[in-house]
C-alpha cells in the first residue's frame, strides 16, 4: 500500500461551525450555542484552569492525598532464611538467582537482605546479600559459606 495514492473519503471532514455570526451561521439566533444564562454564556466568562465550581481543586487536594515518601529511604527486599532451602546443596546463590527462581520479581536497587526466619538445612555459597547478625550466625552454623561481592 502506498500512502501517496490514498484518496480522501467523501464527507470525511465537516466544515466547522462559525459561532456568533448571525442567524445563518447554523447555530441559530440570540445565544449561538452558549446556552441561556450563567458564567459560560457571558463574554469573558470563563473560569480559570483547574476550577471545580467551588470544590477544593485537585491541585490543592493532592498534597493531602499523597502522603510522605522519604527520599533517602532504601529499597531493600527481605527474604527469610528458609527460602534458600529451594537451591541445591553446594550451589552459589546470588540475588539474580532468586529472580530466576521467581522468588523475587526483580533485584531491588539497594540489595536483598536475608533475615533469620527459619533454618538453613543445606550448605550453600551466598554472594551479594545483606544479612542480619542472627541470620549470619545461622548461616555459618549450617556450614554455608558467605562470599564477598
Amino acid at each position: 500500500m502506498d500512502l501517496s495514492k490514498l484518496k480522501k473519503q467523501k464527507g470525511i471532514k465537516n466544515p466547522s461551525k462559525r459561532v456568533g455570526r448571525g442567524c445563518g451561521s447554523g447555530k441559530g439566533m440570540h445565544t449561538v450555542g452558549a446556552g441561556m444564562k450563567g458564567q459560560l454564556s457571558r463574554s469573558g466568562g470563563k473560569p480559570p484552569v483547574g476550577f471545580e465550581g467551588g470544590q477544593v481543586p485537585l491541585y490543592k487536594r493532592l498534597p493531602h492525598i499523597g502522603g510522605f515518601r522519604n527520599p533517602r529511604s532504601k529499597k531493600i527486599a527481605a527474604i527469610s532464611l528458609e527460602t534458600l532451602n529451594t537451591f541445591r546443596k553446594g550451589s552459589t546463590v546470588t540475588p539474580q538467582d532468586l529472580v530466576e527462581k521467581k522468588i523475587l520479581k526483580r533485584v531491588p536497587r539497594h540489595g536483598v537482605k536475608i533475615l533469620a526466619n527459619g533454618e538453613l538445612e543445606k550448605e550453600l555459597k551466598l554472594q551479594g546479600f545483606l544479612m542480619s547478625k542472627s541470620a549470619r550466625a545461622k548461616i555459618e552454623k549450617s556450614g554455608s559459606e558467605i562470599l564477598d561481592a
